[in-house]
């Protein structure tokens, strides 16, 4: 093995870890924080791919922007924390169907790429951006508007709950 196969290996690992403890938790606040690492190591694996501008972008507006504004969102609004209010009782049911969508992707995989090496392609910054905002800007203005709108709802039922 190489020595990006090894840190790609290392970098799946704490990511899958990060992901399992991220549906595991039993505190919204801790889910949150895994969802942190787990966005990381998307970034880690990016740079590993020679993706330096996708891997700053995962780091920056998923690690940065979206992680604080669901943290932010939930302390304002103050949601109900803890394992009282996630437990559902369904946890066998997700199991079966979480292995059965893990042993799909499997076989996906294997079927595509079999034991094919898969060469990273260096990409420039200005394609990227480019491709980007040709056809992508409809979407990308979509989803800020989203974002704003669901910050401001936050506020709201902020306020209202303290003037009751």
């Amino acid at each position: 093995m190489t020595g990006q196969e090894i840190a790609f290996l290392i970098v799946a690992i704490v990511g899958g870890i990060g992901a399992i403890r991220l549906v595991t938790s039993q505190n919204v606040i801790h889910a949150a924080l895994y969802l942190v690492v787990t966005l990381t190591s998307v970034g880690a694996a990016y740079l590993l791919l020679a993706a330096e501008f996708l891997a700053w972008v995962q780091i920056l507006i998923y690690v940065g922007a979206i992680v604080v504004l669901l943290l932010f969102s939930l302390m304002l609004t103050k949601a109900p924390i803890g394992h009282d209010t996630l437990d559902n009782q369904q946890r066998g049911v997700a199991a079966v169907i979480g292995i059965g969508v893990l042993i799909g992707l499997v076989i996906l995989l294997q079927a595509t790429f079999g034991g094919k090496k898969i060469a990273p392609s260096p990409t420039h910054t200005a394609q990227v951006g480019a491709s980007l905002f040709r056809g992508y800007v409809l979407p990308f203005e979509i989803v800020s508007v989203l974002l704003l709108a669901a910050l401001v709802g936050a506020v709201v039922l902020a306020r209202k709950e303290e003037a009751e």
